[in-house]
């Protein structure tokens, strides 16, 4: 757990802010959260009008941020339109939250496919029947596809469906918030720009 007594200083972060990130997550990971890669997308149309939802985070790495969707989701679509996208982590039990903001791309078929086929059969099947964000008819008629979707490939691999694969948001501002007490919390910023690869400020409570 952490201490909410401890201060998040300048001094203290690293300038790289990926590798800050990688510290919290590190830290979300010993802490025993349930889903520490649990994130909160938000992405809008091009109208501006917004959405949110949990995603689970795949990977990150210097290129950004990966997770996967059905493109034809309301999710996909509105990236599709409007590539601009904020993530949230919040970690309750460490008193800590990372925001992160920048424009996403679509993964490559390739590395999309790959990630499918390293999934459970059983997710793979329910990528495969569902119409994400689409209305349906029932459960069971979803359930019934699934079934019947098992059956059809009981001897076969499943196919990756064409509108199924992953985004990579690539940051250009992340945010790390750290709970202190009497609502005094720190809140570090860092931005692209200037003669340094990321700018760190202070932004008040």
């Amino acid at each position: 757990m952490a201490d909410f007594a401890l201060p998040l200083r300048e001094e203290d972060v690293d300038p790289d802010p990926l590798r800050q990130f990688a510290v919290w997550s590190n830290d979300a990971a010993q802490a025993g959260l349930r889903e520490p890669g649990a994130v909160a997308v938000a992405t809008s149309t091009r109208e501006g009008m917004p959405s949110v939802r949990m995603v689970l985070l795949k990977r990150y790495d210097e290129r950004g941020f990966v997770f996967y969707t059905n493109y034809d989701s309301r999710k996909g679509r509105e990236l599709e339109a409007n590539p601009r996208a904020a993530l949230l982590f919040y970690w309750d039990p460490l008193g800590r939250q990372v925001r992160i903001e920048g424009h996403t791309e679509r993964m490559s078929a390739q590395e999309s496919a790959s990630y499918a086929r390293s999934r459970p059969r059983g997710s793979q099947l329910s990528a495969l029947a569902s119409p994400q964000s689409q209305v349906i008819g029932s459960r069971s008629e979803l359930e019934q596809r699934v079934a019947d979707l098992a059956e059809l490939y009981a001897d076969d691999e499943v196919p990756v469906p064409d509108a199924w694969g992953g985004f990579r948001l690539l940051p250009d501002c992340f945010e790390f918030w750290q709970h202190r007490e009497d609502r005094l919390h720190d809140r570090l910023l860092y931005t692209v720009g200037g003669d340094v690869r990321w700018r760190l400020q202070r932004l008040g409570p």
